[in-house]
């Protein structure tokens, strides 16, 4: 049982050290909107604040409301997580994995919403006028953590609650 506590620990502490370390980076050496570019016409290091969530999400709502609604449904998701990877770590340790990466991106942007009310983004990737919205280590881990999710959820390897 103390290996799955530990395996938490790890996995999403290090994605909040890579997640927080970055952003710092990023505030430390850029202005804010300015860029690097890293790869020409593919991939610049930009640094934004992105007042709402996924892709722009509730990014047109008023800031109280903003911060209500985010840092409520983060830290529901997070105890969620929790729950769900007590549940599950011993026997589907994949699973458990994938948790723990949605569990440190989570905090990891929970810091930010704390900090600045908004997240700090900058990785940002796009091919002639298509581009991604910019995004930062903690939303990779939640989006990688999340694909591990719905494999288990696809293929039924979920436990029985």
């Amino acid at each position: 049982m103390k290996n799955i506590w530990l395996r938490l620990i790890l996995v999403s502490g290090g994605i909040v050290v890579a997640d927080q370390v970055t952003k710092y980076m990023i505030k430390l050496n850029l202005a804010f909107y300015d860029h690097i570019v890293v790869i020409e016409k593919f991939f610049n290091l930009t640094h934004i604040l992105n007042p709402g969530g996924a892709f722009g999400f509730f990014a047109s709502q008023s800031p109280g409301i903003r911060k209500f609604i985010f840092l409520f449904m983060s830290s529901l998701v997070a105890l969620f997580v929790l729950w769900f990877y007590k549940r599950c770590a011993a026997n589907f340790v994949f699973l458990s994995y994938g948790l723990a990466l949605i569990f440190g991106g989570a905090i990891g942007n929970l810091i930010d919403r704390f900090r600045y009310g908004k997240v700090l983004d900058f990785l940002d990737f796009y091919i002639g006028s298509a581009h991604w919205p910019a995004f930062n280590i903690a939303d990779s881990a939640i989006s990688i953590g999340m694909g591990i999710l719905i494999y288990h959820i696809l293929f039924n390897k979920i436990p029985d609650f």
